[in-house]
């Protein structure tokens, strides 16, 4: 039987746990987007019939931060030894920095729920802290995850060319484009689609391989 920390260095944990996180985070945007459709975030007003949607945002949150460190890990023990130290710093720095101001946008954005006095401040503070650090943030992972990918042989050519392209688009123009904010559960989605086809193959070689 193969040994517990070998199953987690293959590519399906890595897919499935960027599958789950993925869903949860473009789910928590949309919902997000469905209660403030348009314009600036942290001035838009929400309709009262619409703060449902933040608050389920709100919730799935945390729970798409988990999943992320879990794609982290996988990811990272799936390169091993061969790893840049550099590289992977920057790999590891940006991960938890954007996981950190995601929780930290999330808690602040839960003060649009206070029907009887909302707090602007609150609402800036969030806004500023996702678009402006969080996206970046996640750009710079994209950036060294298709880095350390490509290098390895690990990921195709186009999918390390969406990668840049994403990232690029989520460090200079993501915060004043509606919806661009999805590029990043988009690549995570593509990643670890790859990755799962990687598994698959790896535990259902071709008989003429075995």
């Amino acid at each position: 039987m193969e040994p517990k920390d070998e199953r987690l260095r293959t590519p399906r944990a890595a897919g499935m746990a960027g599958a789950v996180f993925a869903v949860l985070l473009a789910a928590a945007i949309v919902l997000v987007r469905i209660a403030i459709p348009a314009g600036n975030a942290a001035d838009a007003p929400v309709d009262p019939g619409q703060r449902w949607a933040v608050r389920v945002a709100l919730e799935i949150v945390p729970f798409a931060g988990i999943f992320f460190l879990w794609f982290m890990g996988a990811l990272r023990a799936q390169v091993g030894e061969a790893e840049d130290r550099f590289i992977a710093t920057v790999f590891l720095g940006s991960g938890l920095v954007f996981v950190a101001t995601m929780f930290g946008a999330g808690a602040a954005a839960g003060t649009v729920l206070n029907e009887t006095q909302p707090s602007g401040f609150g609402r800036h503070f969030a806004y500023t802290m996702m678009t402006t650090y969080a996206l970046r943030m996640a750009a710079v992972f994209i950036f060294t995850t298709s880095t350390i990918g490509h290098r390895l042989g690990v990921f195709p050519r186009p999918l390390a060319v969406f990668g840049y392209l994403a990232g690029l688009v989520l460090l200079v123009v993501g915060s004043g484009m509606p919806w661009s904010e999805l590029l990043f559960p988009a690549w995570a989605l593509a990643v670890s689609i790859h990755m799962l086809r990687v598994g698959f193959r790896e535990s259902h070689p071709a008989r003429g391989t075995e």
